[in-house]
């Protein structure tokens, strides 16, 4: 039987999304095509019908999962997206979340093509993460931008910090929960471009 167009159409976005999940879960080089068609439901063979390869779909696969994060961002203030973002569901669950944590160290491996949606997608979050501003001067506009900046690396960098532990260990969740309670005092102080003062020196 033919394929429609829009079917085809489907069909791919169902590749693209299989493969997001599977290459956050496993990294670009954990997953093969053949094994990325199958948990897709389709055969090997249908593969270069819709890609001319795999770092094809790697590009389009990190393009959809990076829209994904953003999209589940918006409409949270900086100390909501910390407290969803530094947590163990997120942590745990690395299939769902967000792509950046997931897939940052690979991409720095990887082309220009997946740089650039990296770059394109961390920079869709950024504008999600950062409020309007009341007083939009250049100054204003710097200042904010280098919070959420900092608040974004800090709290990626504590997920794959856990994550490089053991599921286990008492480090992992050690780990989430002092970057949490840093950056989220480093927010509510508006100087996330200098370490929390310590509670001792409170």
């Amino acid at each position: 039987m033919r394929v429609t167009r829009a079917q085809a159409e489907q069909n791919r976005a169902h590749i693209v999304a299989t493969a997001a999940r599977l290459f956050r879960e496993r990294g670009y080089d954990g997953v093969g095509v053949a094994e990325l068609m199958a948990a897709a439901g389709f055969t090997h063979g249908g593969f270069y019908k819709h890609f001319r390869s795999k770092a094809d779909l790697m590009a389009e696969a990190s393009a959809n999962g990076l829209s994904q994060t953003a999209a589940r961002t918006e409409g949270l203030d900086p100390a909501e997206f910390v407290e969803k973002y530094v947590s163990r569901e997120h942590r745990d669950d690395r299939s769902d979340g967000c792509t950046i944590a997931a897939l940052s160290g690979d991409a720095a491996r990887q082309s220009a093509d997946i740089k650039t949606e990296f770059a394109a997608g961390i920079e869709n979050l950024l504008t999600a993460l950062q409020a309007p501003s009341d007083t939009p001067g250049d100054a204003d506009q710097r200042a904010a931008r280098t919070m959420v900046i900092d608040m974004l690396a800090h709290s990626i960098g504590a997920i794959m910090l856990s994550r490089a532990c053991p599921d286990g260990s008492p480090l992992a969740d050690e780990i989430l929960d002092v970057c949490r309670k840093e950056i989220l005092t480093s927010l509510a102080h508006g100087n996330s471009g200098q370490p929390a003062a310590r509670s001792s020196e409170a």
